[in-house]
Formats: structure tokens, C-alpha cells, sequence
């Protein structure tokens, strides 16, 4: 039996300065928080000048420090699948959203073709990354 006196849980805001040193992130949430950060980097890195372009073209030809360019190029690879996982993963949620479409049924399919499409796009751009076309 349950007793009467049962305290209800308390919902509040997370205060950032307290609360998110004890806040225990699972894995894709770290994931998901970090890669973000070195995406914006990187983007801005190789479009700020033909310079610094050249470098990260260097980098995936003749590789970086003691890896070699296949490893880079398989690390990129590896960023290239995890944007384009959360962002068609974003608009999956905006669709669900703004459709209402919340059903156990459509979640599972409509996570299935997230992942499909996240990795056929991912084949697609890896190809252009290998230089097969």
C-alpha cells in the first residue's frame, strides 16, 4: 500500500551554476553536445581564408601530424554522419511537432528513415570526400 502523505516530485529550472555539475548526461547526450563546437570550428576554419582552406585539404590528402590522411578522412566521415544524423533528426521532431504526428508507430518508422537517410547521404558526400567521383 501506498500511503496518503505520498510527496509529490518537484519539477523546476535547472540552475546552470548548481545543478549541472551533479546533472549526469547520458553518452549521446555528450555526443551530441560536443560534436557541435568542433563542426563550427572547423567550417569556420576553412572558409575564413584560401589559406587555412589549403590546410584542411592537406590535412585529408597527406594526413595530419603522425595520422594519415585515410584516418582523417574517416574522421570527418564519422562528423559528416553525426551532423547529418541530428539535423534530419531536427526535422523530424519539427515534423512531429507541427503535425502532431506522436504515435509510437510513426516514431519507429520515421526513426528508421533518419537513419537511412543519414547514412545514404553520408555514402554519398564519403564518395566525394574518397574522390570516387
Amino acid at each position: 500500500m501506498t500511503p496518503l502523505n505520498k510527496t509529490r516530485p518537484e519539477f523546476r529550472n535547472i540552475n546552470a551554476f548548481t545543478d549541472l555539475t551533479t546533472y549526469r548526461l547520458p553518452l549521446a547526450g555528450w555526443v551530441s553536445i560536443l560534436h557541435r563546437p568542433f563542426i563550427v570550428w572547423m567550417f569556420d576554419a576553412s572558409v575564413s581564408s584560401e589559406i587555412s582552406f589549403g590546410t584542411f585539404t592537406s590535412a585529408l590528402s597527406s594526413g595530419l601530424w603522425i595520422f594519415p590522411g585515410v584516418l582523417v578522412k574517416l574522421v570527418v566521415l564519422g562528423l559528416m554522419w553525426a551532423y547529418l544524423h541530428h539535423l534530419i533528426a531536427g526535422v523530424r521532431h519539427l515534423y512531429m511537432d507541427a503535425r502532431h504526428a506522436v504515435s509510437k508507430e510513426f516514431g519507429a518508422s520515421s526513426a528508421k528513415v533518419v537513419l537511412v537517410l543519414s547514412i545514404g547521404l553520408t555514402l554519398v558526400l564519403g564518395a566525394k570526400l574518397f574522390g570516387l567521383y
